[in-house]
């Protein structure tokens, strides 16, 4: 193959004009053998330009991902019709690989990086054996780019096997045995250097270290001496200056720098040895010796360097935001430890004056940002990540965690704010409000600490009048914003006086709806929702202003394109169901606009830079909440039918928008505002849109099929008339099952498909006999594969059994037309079998219920299967037990229904010596009982797993409801009740057909025909329940107290005769 045709290709790959014919060619070139090779030879000649090196870097990139390894069909058979690089190509590749990246320049080493995580994961170690060698080799030599590109490779490695279990990472605990020697060497090498290059090196080292011990740390290769060695060189990357030319660079870009850059990873590593090995009370077997070793040796040196942090911080030396932030998670762990915490103990003050609460304050950044823009200042304020990476938030934990854990810690820190108050009180200077507003956000964040003791309980609402109020009305914009923000970390807290309650929900309000500052509006809209919903006057004052409380929030919503504002207008819409329901369109209407709005933009902004893709994750999170809150509506305007066919009218147009473009990022949330809109009825256009949902089924939403069920059960159960007189939708909704059953998707969803089917045998009794043998021959043919849950193989025996119960004839000419491949035994008696092999796997209350109905259609027939005789005395027996099962289920039920009914919430407040014992002295350890128990549970069960047992199978599941459930049958509408049913069908046999009833019972011991007595007189007085219901509902009489009894004194009653 010439490689200067190919060199034209991807250089035509640039071009606009010839683009896509560059394309066509390059998909015809790569299937030729030696292409790959010779591309990778291209990507690393000098003599080709750089841009068309680095489209060839990402052409076999994309080549290896798509291409590498053996491909295969759905039935994991070896398939021909789907491209797979050629063995010589692909062993080509291995042996260049490594060379590649260890030479090739930084533009194109991030691409052959990918390569080699992909080699690796299919081919290492068995067909890749020489890896580990050609990185030694390569880290032998003197020449540092050679070291970068072998620990690249190094990483790869290490990085396929992060998340293994522990018996599943002896490919890289072998070559790791060589490795941590020779990265100890390294570092003795660089540390003396002080260059860029050498701390990037040095960098690159410490992220091998943490992708190998993040989630397993082998103390077989960590000794106490390697331990020794590491920790050590952790301490002194720490302690190492920083180069003073550094001072020069902009303080936003300084953090970015190479030499900060491996402070960062130095103190992320030690802080996850402590967190998940080194701190006893919360480890597993495995590290309860190393812990107390850890914590002992040291954690105590490791804090004090960590304290240096700080100490260069307090004195305005510059430390990078990374490194603070990290340094609090460590320090925030070590409050828990008695043998740390001695240290804290005597800086805590220090801390809390000098660090956190400047941390804490409104800075100049925030300034700027506030005033340059500040639509960014409010996605900072919201974004989880951004909270997550901020020095400012981890202060914030630390400051919680001590403050809540350690004995006097809180009062003192209180001591400290009421100081900074009162400095700061009369005084509206910039700089007294910036001290003012740390020491509300110090109050704030102690809000759960505080509430929960009385003596600061009952000064808050002289703390909110005197400090917070006024700060309601401030000159500065950021003081508006805290006092919003504390009053809704407090809108919990007893506030006695109405006109103090009135005011500040009026403050609130107006605030919301008029501050000509935007993150004034945001912050206030947060506060007014969570003050309205703690304070009952504060809703009922503000009842008349819903309206225009709503309008203020959507256009807040429009503007700033805020997720947390759709959670407000959620939670104002709950809130005030009733008043919102004259305005429903109107919301609907907006939100509905602003989510097409959002969609325009993500449609445009898709081939973005990295900045605005940043932007599209915020939109995309946008749009949920947009499409959640336009749910809420729907659901309160559920009993609204005139207002729910308009709604209907304007979110059918969003719902087809998102189904025909394919926009899967908001499958789950259309799926549910399709379900809203057909719980109660189903329109034409919702009909429509069922033809959709199958299309996008068939395209690429298969893997969406449970999210979908709910509204494909309401298709099934809201209008069954309508649905049977449509035949291409009942075939739709069969064929979404069929497939489902057919491809190996997961046995989540074939136990949603197989609960589908059977809906529709138990909704269309007597209606489908012609589609009901295709529904039966689907679920029989899921047997003929591996089942690995009882759930699955007991919905899809319910599904034959609801055939049976639909029409037991037509079932027995459906199981006698089936012919299984290389078997003698019938369809029928396979079934047959398995019902009663796997009796005791049905679980919850309507799988026993159908088990039992099913056996009564069975016993009643006149004439029985053969293979059933086998199994006569094995019936009742069988019963008794499925019985004994769905009377604890009910009793279950009946207790979660009672629990759910007690809407009394416990109170917050709690006596103060209470909470003090909960508090942790100075010689006291926090001792995480329940994480360590569940870390033990999950390395247990990883034992059990890797000597071949599934630690779930005695798994006994709850005698409550099952999931399935949720998605109720006829059978629960209809009057039929089974215990009523069951003792029916043996007195009628035993007048019917006494020989039969005498091999039913005749097999019974004594416990058993008590047991059969207790079921028959449960059925008597489930019966008498139904009786006295019928008369009350036609008008008649009314029993006291119509419940059945959880228990009875079976022993104390007559037994019930067994005769008619």
């Amino acid at each position: 193959m010439d490689p200067t045709k190919i060199v034209k290709v991807l250089e035509g790959t640039m071009s606009p004009e010839h683009g896509k014919e560059a394309e066509r060619n390059l998909n015809e070139m790569h299937k030729i053998a030696g292409f790959a090779p010779l591309l990778l030879q291209i990507i690393m000649s000098e003599e080709v330009v750089m841009p068309i090196r680095q489209s060839g870097a990402i052409f076999l990139k994309n080549t290896c991902q798509k291409s590498w390894g053996e491909q295969h069909d759905d039935n994991g058979c070896p398939s021909n019709e789907v491209f797979s690089l050629h063995e010589h190509d692909r062993a080509l590749l291995r042996s260049n690989i490594v060379e590649a990246v260890v030479h090739a320049p930084d533009s194109v080493r991030s691409q052959l990086t990918v390569v080699v995580n992909i080699i690796i994961k299919n081919d290492y170690p068995n067909k890749w054996i020489d890896l580990v060698q050609n990185i030694t080799t390569h880290l032998q030599t003197d020449n540092p780019r050679a070291w970068m590109g072998a620990l690249l490779v190094l990483y790869q490695l290490v990085k396929n096997y992060e998340y293994k279990k522990t018996e599943e990472r002896l490919p890289v605990m072998e070559p790791m045995k060589i490795f941590l020697p020779v990265i100890l060497q390294m570092f003795t090498k660089l540390m003396t250097d002080p260059s860029a290059d050498s701390a990037l090196l040095q960098k690159q080292l410490i992220k091998i270290l943490y992708a190998f011990t993040q989630y397993s740390l082998p103390l077989q290769l960590f000794n106490e001496d390697m331990i020794d060695q590491y920790i050590g060189v952790m301490k002194l990357v720490l302690e190492q200056p920083i180069p003073a030319e550094t001072q020069h660079v902009d303080e936003t870009e300084r953090g970015e720098l190479p030499w900060w850059k491996l402070k960062k990873w130095a103190i992320r590593f030690l802080t996850r040895v402590f967190e998940r090995y080194g701190s006893p009370g919360g480890v597993t077997n495995d590290y309860k010796e190393f812990a107390p070793f850890f914590l002992k040796r040291y954690s105590v040196g490791i804090a004090q360097v960590i304290l240096k942090f700080l100490d260069h911080f307090r004195q305005k030396i510059y430390v990078a935001p990374r490194v603070l932030q990290i340094g609090f998670q460590y320090l925030e762990q070590a409050i828990n430890h008695a043998h740390t915490w001695k240290l804290l103990k005597t800086v805590y003050m220090d801390i809390l004056k000098d660090v956190v609460f400047p941390l804490m304050c409104f800075t100049e950044d925030d300034q700027n940002c506030w005033e340059e823009d500040p639509q960014e200042y409010i996605r900072k304020k919201f974004s989880l990540y951004e909270d997550f990476l901020s020095p400012s938030n981890a202060a914030n934990c630390f400051l919680h965690c001590a403050c809540s854990k350690r004995k006097n810690v809180l009062q003192k820190t209180m001591g400290f704010c009421h100081s900074v108050l009162t400095e700061t009180t009369n005084s509206e200077t910039d700089e007294i409000s910036r001290k003012k507003d740390g020491v509300l956000h110090v109050i704030g964040a102690l809000s759960e600490s505080l509430l929960k003791r009385k003596i600061y309980r009952d000064q808050l609402e002289g703390m909110i009048k005197t400090h917070i109020i006024p700060e309601l009305k401030s000159p500065h914009g950021y003081m508006r914003a805290r006092a919003c923000w504390v009053i809704q970390t407090f809108s919990e807290a007893k506030i006695r006086k109405k006109d103090t309650v009135c005011f500040i929900a009026d403050s609130l309000k107006t605030l919301l709806m008029h501050d000509k500052e935007l993150p004034v509006r945001v912050e206030a809209a947060s506060a007014l929702s969570g003050f309205l919903g703690q304070q009952p006057i504060a809703e009922k004052h503000c009842v008349t202003e819903v309206r225009f409380i709503v309008q203020a929030l959507l256009e807040l919503v429009r503007v700033t394109e805020n997720d947390e504002l759709t959670n407000v207008v959620q939670r104002i819409i709950c809130l005030y169901s009733e008043e919102v329901i004259p305005y429903a369109v109107e919301i609907t209407e907006n939100l509905t606009t602003t989510f097409m709005s959002i969609l325009e933009h993500l449609k445009s902004e898709e081939d973005g830079t990295i900045g605005e893709l940043d932007m599209v994750d915020d939109r995309s999170t946008m749009a949920l909440g947009v499409l959640s809150a336009i749910e809420t509506v729907l659901e309160m305007m559920e009993e609204e039918r005139d207002i729910t066919a308009r709604l209907e009218a304007i979110v059918t147009p969003m719902i087809v928008e998102v189904l025909k473009h394919r926009v899967m990022d908001y499958y789950d949330e259309v799926f549910s505002l399709i379900y809203s809109l057909t719980c109660q009825s189903i329109s034409e256009d919702m009909w429509t849109v069922l033809a959709l949902i199958f299309d996008v089924f068939q395209d690429d939403g298969i893997d969406y099929f449970v999210e979908m069920m709910p509204c494909l059960h309401n298709y099934c159960t809201v209008s069954t008339s309508t649905l049977l007189s449509k035949p291409q939708c009942l075939k739709v909704i069969y064929m979404m099952c069929k497939k489902v059953l057919e491809v190996d998707i997961g046995e989540d969803p074939e136990c949603h498909a197989a609960k589908l089917l059977e809906v529709l045998v138990l909704q269309c009794k007597g209606q489908i006999d012609e589609v009901v043998p295709h529904f039966v021959e689907a679920v029989l043919a899921r047997f003929t594969k591996p089942i690995i849950t009882h759930e699955l193989r007991t919905i899809c025996l319910q599904v034959v059994i609801a055939a049976l119960y639909y029409n037991p004839v037509l079932l027995f000419q459906t199981l006698e037309s089936i012919h299984l491949p290389d078997t003698t035994v019938s369809v029928g008696e396979q079934f047959f079998k398995q019902w009663f092999s796997d009796i005791d796997n049905f679980q919850g209350i309507h799988d026993r219920k159908m088990c039992i109905i099913g056996f009564c259609t069975l016993m009643d027939l006149d004439k029985r299967p053969q293979c059933v005789e086998d199994f006569t005395s094995a019936i009742i027996p069988s019963l008794i037990k499925v019985f004994q099962g769905l009377i604890r289920a009910y009793k279950v039920k009946g207790e979660d229904e009672a629990s759910d009914s007690d809407e009394s919430e416990p109170e917050n407040e709690q006596d103060d010596s209470l909470v003090e014992k909960q508090e942790l002295a100075s010689d006291e350890d926090e001792i995480d009982e329940e994480s360590a128990e569940y870390l033990e549970m999950l390395d247990q069960n990883r034992q059990s797993m890797a000597a071949g047992f599934d630690p779930f199978d005695d798994f006994v599941e709850d005698d409550g409801e099952t999931m399935l459930e949720a998605y109720p049958t006829s059978l629960e509408d209809s009057e039929i009740d089974e215990f009523i049913c069951f003792k029916q069908c043996l007195i009628s046999l035993e007048t019917k057909n006494p020989v039969w009833y005498q091999a039913l019972t005749s097999v019974l011991n004594e416990e058993q025909l008590e047991n059969l007595r207790e079921i028959y007189l449960f059925a008597d007085q489930r019966k008498a329940v139904h009786e006295s219901k019928k008369i009350e509902n036609a008008g008649g009489y009314r029993f006291n107290d119509t419940n059945v009894p959880s228990t009875f004194n079976f022993a104390a009653s007559p037994p019930p005769s067994f005769s008619p």
